[in-house]
């Protein structure tokens, strides 16, 4: 059974929120910290809701905080010192895209400084740092989002109700990807001038090292800032597989990388995989690469009856041979399978809407602080293998 997206909208329990007329809600005042392209396309998005002012920006670097000036209200309040945005009593949430490493200290600061917060993923950068962020947002009254917007789409949440439903029988592994085939790795001039911007302030926590214009574009691949292919993608997957079967991390990872097109360049390896166990002996792999894109970005969960398949932008159940369970397939986006974006359904959007009802309505988002202290655990470990002999255990 296949369905278009127009009739899996009028059939399925969920539907895409309803837009409110413009003026009826009370606004909501964001300050954006880390205003780089990823910031910028959230804020692109938070533009098309209602009831949100952009009324504040801090990023260290200049052009960053001049492209985004161009997105948020004319008179907003800008600034090199995140912290100083902060402080203001005309901010109520923030929006957070800056590189991983900040991740953390910029969202403890937020919510003690009692502000909302919308934070990418990963949530964090290292293991230790998952539980004093729980620690922190536990004590505030702050609704925290994490940038997993999956959870928000709602094909996806359509097929975890037929998993839940147990329509592929006993889950025995779940099979994901994230394969491209692009030029990301060479290096190239950037054109940044060091007098543009604070390169003290941008290391932070990471160690002292002279400034870099390339690992300042390009800092998910260099292990101070980012954590590759792990953290940079599995992580949206790996998430969705932990909320799905209901588990927090796994107990042990092996992980193998290469520099097939990024030797000398990157940090990180352009191809990886890794085989992560969980009680009750399921297994999760993961493979990703820059020089192939064979099955593109998506999630199969593999059990006994059937294949569940998700991507950005539909789901099919896949009986098994012999088997009573129905075929179907639910399509939302146009385009090949396992694309990395689809414009319907647009999941930045939904996710962001999700938050601000979140707020608005004092309830959980539908990617808590928790799922993404557990979703970046799975990455950790898996680069902890990595980096290390190839298996890393978890130790509680």
């Amino acid at each position: 059974m296949t369905l278009s997206r127009r009739d899996f909208l009028a059939t399925a329990a969920i539907a895409l929120p309803a837009i409110q007329a413009r003026g009826t809600l009370e606004p909501l005042r964001i300050g954006c910290l880390g205003t780089g392209g990823r910031c910028r396309a959230l804020m692109k998005s938070l533009r098309q809701i209602p009831g949100v002012r952009l009324v504040a920006l801090a990023d260290i670097w200049d052009e960053s905080r001049n492209e985004a000036a161009k997105l948020a209200e004319p008179k907003c309040f800008v600034t090199t010192d995140y912290r100083a945005l902060l402080d203001r009593k005309d901010v109520d949430a923030v929006l957070i895209g800056s590189p991983d490493h900040w991740h953390v200290p910029m969202t403890i600061d937020a919510v003690q400084a009692g502000k909302h917060v919308y934070v990418e993923k990963p949530l964090t950068h290292q293991l230790s740092e998952g539980q004093r962020l729980l620690d922190a947002v536990a004590k505030s009254d702050r609704i925290v989002q994490v940038g997993t917007q999956q959870r928000s789409m709602p094909h996806i949440l359509e097929a975890k109700k037929r998993f839940d439903e147990g329509k592929i029988g006993r889950l025995l592994k779940v099979r994901m990807s994230w394969n491209r085939n692009t030029d990301r790795i060479r290096r190239y001039k950037t054109g940044v001038d060091p007098k543009s911007l604070n390169w003290k302030a941008f290391l932070g926590s990471a160690r002292e090292q002279p400034f870099d214009d390339y690992r300042f574009r390009n800092w998910r691949w260099f292990w101070d800032f980012g954590g590759g292919l792990f953290t940079d993608l599995m992580v949206h997957w790996v998430d969705v597989a932990h909320w799905f079967v209901g588990v927090e991390h796994p107990l042990k990872a092996v992980s193998i990388g290469e520099h097939f097109a990024s030797k000398g360049v990157w940090e990180t390896p352009d191809t990886v995989q890794t085989l992560l166990t969980y009680p009750g002996g399921v297994q999760m792999h993961f493979e990703g690469t820059f020089s192939n894109a064979r099955a593109g970005a998506m999630i199969e969960f593999m059990g006994t009856e059937a294949t569940l398949y998700i991507d950005r932008g539909r789901f099919e159940i896949q009986p098994e041979p012999g088997k009573k369970v129905k075929a179907e397939e639910v399509v939302l986006g146009t385009g090949p399978k396992g694309r990395d974006f689809y414009d319907k359904p647009d999941g930045e959007r939904l996710h962001l809407e999700n938050w601000l009802t979140a707020i608005r309505k004092n309830k959980q988002p539908s990617a808590p602080v928790a799922a993404g202290v557990s979703a970046a655990s799975a990455a950790h470990l898996a680069n902890l293998a990595l980096r290390g002999s190839g298996v890393a255990e978890w130790k509680a």
